[in-house]
């Protein structure tokens, strides 16, 4: 018999597990601004709103950059195991809570996280499977420290601070997925763009939906004669 075609509006969806999308640099190397981008350019996927415990920012809203506690309610999350990661940088405590992260994947939805390698790691350790993880790497020493004067929102004590950090930081490359260079804002976005697109392509992210597919083509194929 004849095989009949699938129509376009019987074609079913390709259902997929949603992954976490990592992107970590020192301070200054433009993890924020990319992300940004990023969200902007990208409606499908979701930032994560990290807690922390660090004063905000006169440019930051809270719930939307950060939501701003005090240490005693974060030990709280931290004791009752409602953070996916969490780290203490400069004194000032940051965390992502678990649950909306875990709802988030098993519905399907991608999710940023802005974190630093500490959060990375630990995150490896909670969701490696579910985990593409981008580190930014500035051009050059004295590039990112002009990016952190130019930002005009640490003194100088916390500049240096920033700096003491930064070589700890970029020896951890290579445990990342991806490197970028952030020479150019453009192509950097462009290559993140490019790695967002390609992990949730893969296989393992859309094995279940794409394995019943085979199965079924397999099946009819046995029992299709053409002419």
């Amino acid at each position: 018999m004849k095989s009949t075609p699938r129509s376009t509006s019987e074609a079913r969806p390709s259902p997929r597990r949603g992954l976490v999308l990592i992107i970590a640099s020192p301070s200054g190397a433009g993890k924020s601004t990319l992300s940004r981008l990023l969200l902007q350019a990208d409606h499908q996927l979701a930032l994560s709103v990290s807690v922390t415990t660090r004063p905000r920012r006169p440019s930051e809203v809270d719930a939307m950059h950060y939501h701003f506690i005090d240490k005693r309610r974060f030990e709280a999350m931290r004791e009752r195991r409602e953070l996916l990661e969490w780290a203490q940088v400069h004194g000032n405590f940051y965390g992502t809570p678990r649950e909306p992260v875990e709802s988030a994947l098993a519905a399907g939805r991608d999710y940023l996280f802005d974190i630093d390698v500490q959060g990375t790691l630990q995150v490896y350790q909670e969701m490696r499977n579910d985990v593409a993880s981008v580190f930014i790497l500035p051009p050059s020493i004295p590039e990112l420290i002009e990016r952190l004067r130019r930002r005009a929102e640490d003194d100088e004590a916390t500049i240096q601070k920033r700096l003491a950090s930064a070589a700890e930081e970029i020896a951890h490359w290579p445990e990342f997925d991806y490197v970028l260079v952030n020479d150019d804002l453009n192509r950097t976005f462009a290559g993140l763009q490019a790695i967002l697109g390609a992990e949730r392509l893969k296989r393992s992210r859309r094995e279940p939906a794409i394995g019943l597919l085979a199965n079924e083509l397999t099946s009819e194929l046995k029992h299709t004669k053409i002419g």
